[in-house]
This record gives C-alpha cells, structure tokens and sequence, in this order.
C-alpha cells in the first residue's frame, strides 16, 4: 500500500458528514444559520483552533479577492475563515475524498460555496496552472508527507512571484522519540515530522524567503491543557475533533502533550515568500 493510501485510511473513516450534522443539531446550533465560528471546534484540525488561524492569517498581508490555495484543507474550517472573515477566493486540496465531500458539504451550508470550493488531490502533483493564486498555505499537514523538497517546489510553481506561503506545522524541536499514535499518524510509517531547519532549507531551495518563524510550543501546551480538562471535567463535547480522531482521543492527547512538554516537538510558523 502505497503511503499516501495509508494517509487516507487514517483520515477517511466513513459516516462523517452524518456525525457532524448529529453533533450540530446536538451542540443546538441552527443549520440554516451555520458560520465557520459554529464549526470551528471540528474543523479547525490543529493546535489552537480558530484563535491560531486568526494569528496566522494576520501575517499573510491578506487583501479580498485573492486567490488562496489551502493544502491539506481537510474539512476546510480555516478555507471558510479566510473566505468569511478575509473575503479572499480559497481553493482546498486533500487526498481524502470524505474530508473533501463534508468540507464542500459545510461550505454549502453556510453559503460559501462561491468562495471557497474543494477537491481532492496530491499535493505533490496539484491540478493548477503555473502562478494560479496569490498565497498559500497549509496548517498541519507536512507531518504526512516525507518529501518536503516536492511538496514546497510545486507550492512554488502554482504561486505568483511575491506569493505568500504560511506553513504552521508541527515540527521537532529536540532529540528523542514521541509516542504514538498522534492526531496524524497511528504508526511511524506516516509519520514525517522534521525540523524546522530542514523546513528552511526546503523552502529556499524551492524559491522561497522564509520572513518569519515563530515556535509555539507554550502556546501549544496551554492549549492542550486547556482541552484535556474541559474533557475531563465536562466529558467530550457534542463538536469536538473526537468526531475526526475516534476513540482513542485521550490517549493521542496525552502523547502530544508529552511531547510539547519534553521539548520533543512543537508548533512553529512559518511564513514565506516566493521569489
């Protein structure tokens, strides 16, 4: 099986789109009425949730009707915080054709469809044209993809001279190993974590000038904590990233904050521009 089949099978796990609209109605929110802030706690699929989408994009010199490219944009919460809140034109890419069938499918509700729209493809062969869009970027999904080099060099190709490109990655910070399963891998053979040097060093190479870079591995671990004991204390909620990571979500939360907190991995930021 191929590796990128494997990233798939870990994320695409069937009945989705009906567990989110159960948890919705569940959560009392209004169907007719939904907004990315509503969804947030689902599909905002990385560490700090909408808050840590907002700080990114605040770094991006964002401008409406650009054309934004997400990769990796699972069920495509911060694609409709971008087209939302920014007012930019986001096109989504995934490998995992549920992610991207409830990503369409939540966009739709909430009428964002001629905003932001999804489809499934590899990122290390993407379906666009040479400088299709203005910006990119990705929010923890390099963590699945080993070649970082191919990844960022076909980031490259699809991007204008003076695009942007945020990344917001979990990255390694230090020696010695993590446990696993984690939120994106339940086995090392799709687990691709690297360092930020070796982020750096992709990203020039592919044509980028890496701006600015900012660790979070404080951030990181407040906000896990904060997580772990409204769980604790409350059980899940109704929304949650339970509905995305299973049952064995207490079990990956420990492990990650483990891993925050010996100073093993952490999240970084990440901002580029193409030259």
């Amino acid at each position: 099986m191929k590796t990128e089949e494997k990233v798939v099978g870990h994320y695409g796990k069937g009945g989705l789109e009906e567990k989110i609209l159960g948890a919705l109605k569940k959560a009392g929110l209004d169907l007719e009425h939904l907004t990315p802030e509503d969804t947030a706690p689902v599909d905002e699929f990385h560490v700090g949730s909408l808050d840590a989408t907002k700080e990114l994009a605040a770094q991006m010199q964002l401008r409406p009707g650009m054309r934004l490219l997400d990769v990796g944009s699972g069920i495509g919460g911060p694609a409709r915080y971008f087209a939302s809140a920014e007012k930019c034109v986001v096109t989504g890419i995934d490998l995992t054709a549920e992610f991207v069938s409830v990503a369409n499918k939540l966009t739709k509700m909430m009428k964002l469809e001629s905003a932001a729209l999804f489809q499934e493809a590899n990122a290390l062969k993407m379906p666009f044209a040479d400088g299709a869009f203005d910006g990119a970027y990705m929010l923890h999904v390099g963590m699945n993809i080993a070649d970082k080099a191919g990844l960022f060099r076909e980031v490259r190709r699809v991007l204008k001279p003076g695009g942007v490109f945020a990344v917001y990655d979990i990255m390694r910070s230090g020696a010695g190993d993590y446990a696993l399963p984690t939120p994106w891998a339940l086995s090392i053979e799709t687990s691709f974590v690297a360092d930020a040097p070796s982020y750096r060093r992709a990203l020039q190479e592919a044509g980028f000038r890496v701006e600015k870079e900012r660790g979070r591995r404080q951030y990181a671990i407040e906000f896990t904590q904060r997580v772990m004991a409204r769980a604790a204390e409350s059980g899940a909620p109704a929304l949650g990233l339970h509905l995305l990571i299973g049952e064995r979500t207490p079990e990956i939360m420990k492990n990650v904050i483990a891993a925050f907190q010996g100073g093993v991995l952490e999240p970084v930021e990440m901002i580029a521009r193409a030259i």
